[in-house]
This record gives structure tokens, sequence and C-alpha cells, in this order.
């Protein structure tokens, strides 16, 4: 889950991490307010959930209060088109108004979660205020890594080390380093997939802060933190995928034209390679799961048809858990709902598939059932 920046800031205080002084605004007169709190000349920022905002025209520095309630009131309720958002956009809802600052140095820091090492990883670059692909392509050398052991959490010698390395002033180290572990705390107690901080900046009058702050909070974490569910932002989310986020169902659009129906996210991954294979474009991943209901199968597919670029559907289902005739009774249902006449290529194995499939042949849907993988690619070809 992501929240905005505003919210992520406010989480980095409570572990005691310095931020700057601000705070969110949601009209022209909350901005104005705020910016008189902060003596005028302030920094406003509109509150998205994408990067780019900066080049995209949704941050501004003024000075004074009536130029913060001008320029809030101009993006309110517009979409900021970013290279992060597509040509729709996101809407913004609010704003974050902060004080200026003497900026004498802009760094980069962030922990992530690495594979390869199985372990987080703290990653830091003296190269801050840019994107950390085109350092890492450019200028490799200036990315530096820790790697945490998470039975003991990030030690102080590491910040130090990092701190050091990406050039921060001596009598900095320490605070800067300070911050760098106080973040690994935040990022392991809350459960963070992600912690991103660029830049981390080192102003004229010796304070290291967060300019900028990205929290991405793990789904599959949230039952630990239900205090937290109240920071999800649904207007930000693609509506198909907040749709399904709320049934329970992992479901990301994509911008093909083949519907993908699967239980399980391997068997989804090798059902989109094949609709590739094929030069096909898959619409979307869509994992019902092992244990989705008819109900839930139902609602799942009718958001899947409820994209206008779907013209097609392949399902591909392994009936375990999952019974085939449930998920075919969803299926129809859900056309029934829709009134959808895409065309359905359907492989389906496993419990009750001979019920499954029979349900499929007497819907009057347009089907074809198929037995294997390679059957499933052809019959998407000659659709």
């Amino acid at each position: 889950m992501k929240i905005h920046e505003y919210q992520a800031k406010e989480l980095m205080a409570k572990y005691g991490i310095p931020v700057p002084r601000g705070g969110m605004a949601a009209s022209p007169d909350d901005a104005r307010r705020v910016a008189e709190e902060l003596g005028g000349s302030v920094v406003v920022k509109a509150q998205v959930h994408a990067g780019g905002r900066g080049k995209a025209g949704g941050v501004k520095v003024v000075d004074s209060p009536d130029a913060a309630a001008e320029f809030t009131g101009s993006i309110l309720g517009k979409q900021l088109v970013t290279f992060q958002t597509g040509p729709e956009g996101v809407p913004v809802n609010s704003v974050l108004v902060e004080e200026t600052m003497d900026i004498a140095q802009e760094l980069y820091v962030a922990i992530v979660l690495d594979p390869s090492e199985r372990r987080p990883v703290v990653i830091a670059s003296a190269a801050g205020g840019m994107e950390i692909e085109e350092v890492a392509e450019a200028t490799p050398e200036k990315i530096l890594r820790a790697v945490v052991d998470p039975t003991v959490g990030l030690q102080p010698y590491q910040g130090r080390a990092l701190a050091y390395g990406i050039g921060v002033p001596a009598e900095l180290v320490r605070p800067a380093a300070d911050l760098i572990v106080r973040l690994y705390r935040l990022m392991a107690d809350l459960d963070c997939s992600q912690v991103e901080i660029n830049p981390l900046v080192v102003t004229g009058d010796g304070r290291v802060l967060p300019v900028d702050a990205k929290l991405n909070l793990d789904d599959d974490a949230m039952f630990r933190h239900k205090d937290l569910t109240a920071l999800r932002d649904a207007s930000q989310e693609d509506p198909l995928e907040s749709q399904a986020h709320d049934i329970g169902v992992i479901y990301v659009r994509l911008d093909g034209d083949v519907g993908c129906l699967v239980n399980g996210a391997g068997l989804a991954m090798a059902t989109m390679d094949i609709v590739t294979a094929v030069g096909a474009a898959p619409a979307n991943f869509l994992d019902v799961g092992g244990g989705a209901d008819e109900d839930r199968i139902r609602a799942a597919v009718r958001i899947l048809l409820s994209d206008p670029n779907v013209k097609r559907v392949l399902v591909n289902i392994f009936g375990g858990i999952l019974r085939n005739d449930v998920l075919a009774r969803g299926l129809v249902g859900a056309y029934a709902d829709t009134g959808s006449k895409a065309p359905i290529i359907a492989r389906m194995l496993g419990t009750n598939v001979d019920e499954g499939r029979q349900i499929l042949r007497d819907s009057g849907l347009d089907v074809t059932v198929v037995e294997t993988l390679k059957d499933a690619a052809e019959a998407l070809s000659a659709a």
C-alpha cells in the first residue's frame, strides 16, 4: 500500500527522524494558514502517489501565504500527469506546505528488500535529487550498499559508514547515521516493502532532513497494522485495482486485450508469458487464489470484464482447493451480470473438472475448452 509524502513524514517523526516543518492542506485557506505559520516563504507540493511531480508542475516555491493559497487553488481537484501516471493522471486532493531551506547538499537513501541477498539492503548515494536508475547506469560507483542482518537490525557503524561514504560533513555524520538507523527501525516495525528519501538534504544551518519521502507498506502484513489502513487513499489507485483490493483478489491492470483468469501467482505469470509468446498482450494479472468462493469469482470476473480493452478471456485453472465447478459458475454469473460477449478459451484441470467444463458448455457462451497450454496458445492465436 502506498501512502502520501505527508503521511510518510508523520510516521518518520514518530520514530524521532527530523523532518521539515510543514502541514497538509486540503483547501487554499488551509495552505494560507500553514504558510503564515511558517513565515510566508514555503514550498507547496501536490500529494499524489507518483514521482515526477516537479516536472509536471505539481511543486512550486512561493514567497507569501497568498501565493501559497493561489497555487493550491490552481491544482486541487485537477489530474496531475507525470511519467509514472500515464496519460490519465491522478487527482490532487491535498498539498503539503513546507518550509523552504538553504540546501547545501542533496543525497539519496533507500531501504529495499533484495531477493538476491534475501535480506533488507540500505542504498545510499551522493547523487540525490536524481532518478536512482540513472545514477546506477551512469555512475554506479556513487551507489553504496549495506546488507542488514534482520536478527540484529542495521548497526550504527553501518549507518556511519554510509554517511561518510556519501560525503556527509564530518560534524553531521552521527546525526545522519542515526537518521538512517531509525529509518530501518521504521521499515522493520511497520513491515514496509520500500522506504525512499530522495533527496535527503544537508542544509546550510547544519540539519539533515528528508525533503521527499516515500513509504510502501506490505499489503500482506496489514493485518498487523490495522491502524495504518486509514492511510490508504483509494482515489490514487486504478478504479478496477481498487475494487479488486476490496474483495481480496490480486488484480493488476495492463494494456493488452486478453483478460487472464488464473489461480496462483506462478501460474498467472506463466499464462501471461504464453499470451505474449503468441503475439498477443495480457490485459491484466488476475490471481483469484485457491480459497475463492463463487461470489468472489463472480465479482473478480466482473472486474476483469469491466476493462473496455478486454476482447477475449483466457481461463487457466488448476483446481485444488478451488473447485472447477465453483469457478465455472462464478464465471458464467459474471457474464450474465455484465452482458459481455467476449469469447472464452478455457483450460481447466483438477478437482471437478468435468463438472466445470460442462457448466461452461451449457452456458450458451462462446467457449473453447482446451486440454493443454499448447492448445490454449493455438486457440488464442486463432481467436
